[in-house]
């Protein structure tokens, strides 16, 4: 896998770090969950601080259990967003979710962190990580698709055909 080395639980790529969220990440991620442009289209929507706060908590915990979870993401010593994995509300399963700043799209930075994220899923023993994407964003479409990310269904809600992609390493029989 060239241009990507796994350093414990932090994962680098050619140009970003990527760091397990912890609390001195706290404000950083509050902005970023704030901002509707970077979060608007997230399952939930925009979150205030105390919604942040506690999603942190969770998140902390789940890396706790599960040896993966969400990730900052860093270049050359800044932050532009997230990526990673939760266990998503709705019953899907694992999902891999990114948002960045919208300064720092058209980068391709969601992509490379995004990728990377779903490797070390994948190399941490997660066999099925499933991703959402309203039919209508396309730029989430096309990092998803250019990952190797498949759909496999869809749904509806509040009026938003969603697409649900699926990377899905378990062996067959």
């Amino acid at each position: 896998m060239t241009g990507f080395s796994s350093l414990g639980r932090k994962v680098r790529t050619a140009r970003l770090i990527l760091a397990p969220v912890g609390w001195p990440d706290l404000d950083r991620m509050v902005r970023l969950k704030g901002d509707a442009g970077a979060f608007g289209l997230m399952l939930g929507g925009v979150r205030n601080r105390k919604q942040a706060t506690e999603e942190m908590a969770d998140d902390i915990a789940f890396w706790a259990r599960r040896r993966v979870g969400i990730f900052t993401i860093n270049e050359n010593g800044v932050f532009q967003g997230m990526t990673g994995l939760h266990e998503r509300p709705d019953g899907l399963g694992l999902g891999l979710r990114f948002a960045i700043w919208p300064p720092a799209r058209g980068r391709g930075i969601a992509r490379e962190a995004a990728a990377a994220a779903l490797r070390y899923a994948h190399d941490q023993g997660e066999m099925r990580v499933v991703a959402v994407a309203r039919e209508e964003n396309f730029a989430s479409r096309t990092i998803l698709g250019g990952i190797g990310m498949q759909v496999k269904a869809s749904f509806l809600r509040a009026g938003h055909t969603m697409l649900i992609y699926e990377s899905d390493r378990t062996p067959n029989p």
